[in-house]
């Protein structure tokens, strides 16, 4: 039998940007933060729209926005 350390779970990486940064979101992008809108904070589609622009995708975005400024 070999001896584990730990509990199993890989340390946490930073989250890297998946896309380019890019001046504007895409026509995509638009449409799903106006449905996500109805849900949380001005505080947290702005984090998150900056987010996006710096080349997070929208779950990665959501996700740090979370964290940073919450609902």
């Amino acid at each position: 039998m070999p001896y584990h350390t730990g509990s199993g779970k890989s340390p946490k990486k930073a989250m890297k940007p998946l896309n380019k940064p890019r001046k504007d979101l895409s026509a995509l992008q638009k449409k799903l933060m106006k449905s996500h809108k109805s849900h949380h904070t001005p505080k947290h589609m702005t984090e998150m729209r900056k987010l996006m622009k710096k080349g997070y995708c929208f779950e990665q975005s959501h996700k740090l926005a979370m964290r940073k400024v919450g609902k």
